[in-house]
């Protein structure tokens, strides 16, 4: 297997940090690393718990101070991954939304050759516990409205569990994405439509959800702003 780092923004999560890491640890594969992106509004145990595990030699516990949400924790990580080899990079939540048992899956379709492996709970085999009415709502109909508005086709434009060949994340400056929070997942998969790319079935429990309506309302400004920005955030 060709190294394979997975980006995990974090903060706040000492209830499930360990559990996490351990899981993905007792995965079979001795190429497969964890780089923890700390958010700097964290306030708990998380970075004392990841960082007992750096000794390992596989967990790679990065505070990054100047974050400034999730999403700038996300890029963060690409970067640190790209820095260090990593040949694909697996992005997921790090509060016991994802499964760590689903990796292989996504291992299983980069070796295939895909360029971009995206979590959907919404095709056979895959599915959604503990999310209320009106989040299911949200997340279904802002896959039909992004495919209506990006001509996209994909059956979960909103998921966070996802994996990438490195050329994909090298294309891209992330700098110039629009997205700071929820829309950044279907901006992502807007600008990947071109690139070989399958879902695969995730089952997501849903966590404590920093969703609200001007989240909602940020989202649909946005997505009426991605195809006029996709050539921007191409590197030059």
């Amino acid at each position: 297997m060709k190294k394979t780092i997975i980006v995990m923004p974090v903060a706040n999560e000492q209830e499930t940090m360990g559990s996490i890491i351990e899981q993905i640890l007792a995965l079979p594969y001795d190429n497969l690393y964890l780089y923890p992106v700390i958010d700097s509004y964290s306030k708990d145990d998380t970075e004392k718990i990841i960082r007992s595990y750096e000794s390992t030699g596989r967990v790679k516990c990065i505070f990054y101070k100047e974050s400034s949400g999730v999403i700038s924790c996300y890029f963060e990580g690409y970067r640190q991954a790209l820095k260090d080899g990593a040949e694909w990079v697996i992005e997921m939540d790090g509060g016991g939304s994802h499964k760590p048992s689903e990796i292989p899956q996504f291992i299983e379709k980069l070796e295939e050759g895909y360029d971009c492996v995206w979590g959907s709970r919404f095709i056979k085999g895959g599915g959604m516990k503990n999310d209320p009415l009106y989040r299911k709502v949200l997340s279904g109909g802002g896959t039909f409205l992004s495919n209506l508005v990006l001509g996209t086709k994909l059956k979960d434009m909103t998921s966070g569990f996802e994996a990438f060949q490195r050329a994909v994340l090298d294309h891209f400056d992330f700098d110039k994405f629009l997205s700071t929070g929820h829309m950044y997942q279907t901006e992502m998969r807007y600008y990947c439509r071109k690139y070989k790319t399958i879902e695969v079935p995730i089952h997501y429990t849903a966590g404590k959800s920093s969703l609200k309506m001007k989240s909602v309302t940020e989202a649909l400004r946005i997505l009426f702003k991605l195809a006029k920005n996709e050539k921007l955030v191409i590197k030059d």
